[in-house]
């Protein structure tokens, strides 16, 4: 750390860690200077301590620029003064780390807090390529060590600065400033905008050997701005900690079609191993849905057409029209049936038959058939069947007599022996 950073920061301190104090309790300990600014507006631009990574965990709080009219937050670093890069012949022979006054945790927290990043660049030149014959002799390094030798705009793999995306480069056949070998004193200077590999780590120079040459790198603050939204339910444990969670536990959260439980570990941050950990299904739903309804004594002989029922045991939820007999399904999600009937077979010399079926909107999805061959007197029988289904919230479902021998019905008495019964398994979260 440069001897005047140093200072700069120290003689702040005591004013920011004051004006942390003097804040009201219910603020806290703001995460961005865009949260600082939506929890107390009338806090004045300048230093502040911030905390990315969460209040009470993690690294210890940060000081940062914070630029109260945008929201925007700046961690200052020891470089940010125009320093010359010396004389040497090499790829790389002047190589600068970037030490921020920030640990590389907080800024990862930052950067995934916030929608948008960037760091400027400069680099005023007088016979100092950054790449000369296809030989790059200049690059910086990414927050992964990476090095990169675009000086301008998002992550690519190409050489090339502001005027090379510009295409108005002093010298057409280059794509930056300093790479044409013309005796002027040129610059380049650009804005690094993909907010996943900043901030630059380290400034590596060359190719300055000559006693004319001459190459001067400005380097600015590393700067974030907005904050990612987190529009209807939490999906996950980031979104949560987006959000401003803090407490390690096991929280509900929306999963692809039902509510999941996941255990959170806000301890670390949501690109480390054992963030989130998935434990299982949460048997929730917005209101629950089931019914158990009978027929009356009178007999049902009626192909074709919904069975109506008479005698509402249950129906939480109203979903079943008792006089329809049709169920209406309220919400999507995984539904049961269970239907059973009560018959009298007025037994024919030939095979008498009864064939029961599930319809889902006008359509068969399961039947159950019972016959029986000829001879004389009544047959009294019970039949049923079972069904689970996947239903759209709207979709119809009742139970029918698809056909009939000659004579035969359906009954019930007060022991409830035609009964049609249903609820709701699963439901899907669809919002």
């Amino acid at each position: 750390m440069f001897p005047r950073e140093k200072e700069t920061i120290t003689t702040h301190q005591t004013s920011v860690q004051n004006s942390f104090e003097n804040r009201p309790k219910s603020i806290g300990m703001a995460r961005t200077c865009a949260e600082l600014r939506a929890a107390d507006p009338s806090v004045s631009s300048g230093l502040h301590l911030i905390d990315p990574d969460g209040q009470g965990v993690g690294d210890s709080p940060i000081s940062v620029y914070c630029n109260m009219t945008t929201g925007m937050t700046a961690i200052p670093h020891d470089s940010e003064s125009p320093l010359h890069v010396g004389h040497c012949a090499d790829p790389g022979c002047y190589s600068r780390p970037i030490n921020y006054y920030a640990s590389s945790r907080q800024m990862k927290a930052l950067v995934d807090l916030s929608s948008e990043c960037h760091q400027a660049i400069r680099y005023d030149c007088y016979y100092a390529p950054l790449e000369f014959s296809n030989v790059p002799y200049a690059w910086w390094n990414d927050r992964n060590g990476n090095a990169k030798y675009f000086w301008s705009g998002g992550n690519t793999d190409a050489h090339t600065c502001q005027c090379g995306i510009d295409g108005n480069c002093v010298d057409a056949t280059v794509k930056c400033n300093c790479d044409a070998t013309v005796p002027l004193q040129l610059v380049d200077s650009g804005i690094i905008t993909d907010k996943d590999i900043l901030p630059i780590t380290r400034l590596n120079f060359g190719r300055t050997q000559l006693e004319t040459s001459s190459g001067v790198h400005t380097l600015g603050r590393f700067e974030c701005t907005g904050q990612v939204a987190i529009t209807g339910m939490p999906t996950s444990c980031e979104d949560l900690w987006l959000i401003g969670h803090t407490l390690n536990g096991l929280y509900n959260v929306k999963g692809s079609s039902m509510v999941e439980s996941v255990y959170c570990d806000f301890s670390k941050l949501p690109d480390d191993t054992g963030f989130q950990h998935w434990i299982g299904y949460a048997d929730l739903k917005s209101a629950p849905i089931y019914f158990y309804v009978t027929k009356s004594p009178f007999p049902f002989n009626t192909t074709d057409t919904p069975i109506p029922f008479e005698v509402a045991l249950l129906n939480e939820g109203n979903a079943l029209d008792l006089t329809t007999g049709i169920f209406t399904s309220p919400r999507t999600g995984i539904y049961y049936f269970s239907f059973t009937a009560h018959s009298n077979f007025k037994i024919a010399p030939t095979t008498s038959h009864l064939q029961l079926s599930l319809y889902l909107n006008g359509n068969l999805v399961g039947s159950g058939w019972h016959g029986v061959v000829g001879g004389m007197g009544d047959h009294i029988t019970q039949r049923g069947f079972h069904a689970t289904l996947h239903l759209n919230a709207g979709d119809k479902v009742w139970v029918g007599i698809e056909s009939r021998s000659q004579g035969i019905y359906l009954f019930d008495d007060d022991r409830h022996l035609t009964h049609f019964t249903g609820w709701l398994l699963e439901e899907e979260i669809l919002r």
